[in-house]
């Protein structure tokens, strides 16, 4: 036998599908209002002839019944901000909120909450026309940093993931939101200086792990930039002859560890 609440509650089952599906399995409702005490009696007679008794507190005018939690409500209030109802409905799921009646949220049920909740909907600023030269400070996402600094997904999000970048998510699931600066532009060069050693080189000419090697970077020890072109791309670090078999004491100390 099917599970009907899962089928009732699926994100993939429409509103109407939802009417037809309770009128497949309900026979008959009464309903017994008792005015004086602000309560209507329900009596649900099912298909084959169950019975089930309700009793619902009525609610007063211009009352809601069900009430999304507030901690959601601003969230998508937030969300809103920077994100359309898809994207703000995906979030929810991935965090398993519910709507006020226990159900998945979806682009309808967002765009319904923001319209209860006088929330703006979400406003795409027009096309950035900052380039690869400009200084100002830009605040991007993962596809519009991917075409301004000329490197992949996979590479931006394990520069996330290392440190190697300054991000940000409003909330769990989100988006990733990077800054751009000139800075960030500077560590980013379509060929490597003379000399300039891959990850690999550095920590074998430097005698230490990779991973010792990129918080150097990460702390501005050691000089690195981003080859973004030809078939060399990647992290290219400057390494001094002063540097070599260079091993500090917190290194040390870590690594024995």
């Amino acid at each position: 036998m099917p599970n009907i609440r899962a089928i009732f509650d699926a994100p993939t089952t429409t509103v109407r599908e939802r009417k037809q599906l309770i009128r497949a399995v309900i026979a008959e409702v009464g309903v017994t209002v008792h005015r004086q005490h602000s309560v209507a009696e329900l009596r649900i007679i099912w298909q084959g002839g169950a019975i089930t008794d309700v009793s619902m507190p009525m609610t007063k005018p211009g009352q809601r019944l069900c009430v999304t939690d507030e901690e959601t409500i601003t969230l998508v209030r937030r969300l809103a901000q920077h994100c359309d109802d898809r994207m703000i409905a995906a979030i929810l799921a991935k965090q398993r909120r519910r709507t006020a009646t226990g159900l998945s949220f979806t682009r309808a049920r967002v765009a319904t909450l923001r319209t209860n909740h006088d929330i703006p909907v979400y406003q795409r600023p027009p096309q950035s026309d900052v380039g690869p030269d400009d200084e100002d400070v830009v605040v991007v996402t993962i596809t519009e940093a991917e075409k301004l600094l000329g490197v992949s997904k996979v590479t931006l999000y394990r520069w996330i993931r290392d440190d190697f970048i300054t991000a940000e998510q409003i909330t769990p699931g989100a988006p990733w939101r990077i800054r751009i600066d000139q800075a960030l532009r500077d560590r980013i060069q379509p060929q490597a200086p003379e000399g300039w050693l891959g990850l690999d080189e550095a920590a074998k000419a430097l005698g230490v792990a990779r991973q010792t090697v990129l918080h150097k970077v990460q702390r501005g020890q050691l000089q690195a930039i981003h080859v973004n072109q030809g078939r060399r791309k990647g992290l290219r670090i400057q390494i001094k002859p002063d540097q070599t078999g260079l091993f500090d004491t917190t290194d040390r100390r870590n690594a024995q560890c």
